[in-house]
């Protein structure tokens, strides 16, 4: 599956963004969809997940309160609201798939290309 992502950019803390993933995959039914940054100078880290079929979602602390994640069936599109922005959630975004029944924040196996994510003080 190829995944697409788009809708960073350059917000102010506080302000919002929707985060779009694109996937090229017909049938997602059997699919997790996940989530994950890397700020400069750090690790990758786990934001947020989906399971498709049920909807079932899981969030990393750093998200919870702040971040909702959806999915679109129509689209096959899967969203990462962000509110409340802060400097620290500054980092390249990523989307990924799976369709392992492993844990939903690990053993991704596709993965988007990233968007560029810039939250100023």
């Amino acid at each position: 599956v190829q995944l697409q992502a788009s809708g960073g950019g350059l917000v102010q803390a506080g302000g919002s963004l929707r985060l779009s993933c694109a996937a090229s995959e017909r049938t997602l039914i059997r699919y997790v969809m996940g989530w994950f940054r890397r700020a400069p100078g750090k690790e990758r880290e786990f934001v947020a997940a989906i399971r498709w079929y049920d909807g079932s979602t899981d969030y990393a602390d750093s998200a919870k309160g702040r971040f909702t994640i959806s999915r679109d069936n129509a689209k096959n599109t899967v969203y990462l609201q962000m509110n409340s922005l802060k400097p620290e959630d500054t980092a390249v975004y990523y989307c990924a798939a799976k369709f392992k029944t492993s844990a939903m924040r690990v053993d991704y196996d596709y993965w988007g290309q990233g968007t560029l994510v810039t939250v100023s003080s």
